[in-house]
């Protein structure tokens, strides 16, 4: 969904979730700790932040399948209509053309 200014609901949600990020990040650099525990805590938060980020890019994989077979499925039976109109249109001429024929001699 998308409101007056154009931002999609997935931007939305992407940019809250980026901010959430560096905003740890900075906090996790700017507190008073030791270098070690800071490190260490930098390293917990880029690993959970790498994982969500795979979870979050196979949901969106398995969503553009999902969408590409549905367009594929949605095509094959428009093509199919298609193709069985032109046979019905084809045979619908030949039979007039028939009958004209039949008509003239």
């Amino acid at each position: 969904m998308e409101d007056d200014r154009g931002f999609s609901t997935k931007s939305v949600f992407l940019s809250f979730l980026l901010g959430g990020i560096l905003g740890a990040g900075m906090a996790l650099i700017l507190a008073p700790q030791s270098g070690r525990e800071t490190r260490g805590k930098i390293k917990e938060t880029a690993d959970d932040v790498k994982e969500k980020a795979q979870v979050y890019v196979q949901e969106a994989k398995g969503k553009i399948f999902s969408t590409l077979d549905k367009a594929k499925e949605t095509l094959e039976e428009k093509k199919s209509a298609i193709t069985k109109a032109l046979e019905a249109g084809k045979e619908a001429y030949e039979k007039e053309v028939s009958k004209e024929k039949e008509q003239e001699g």
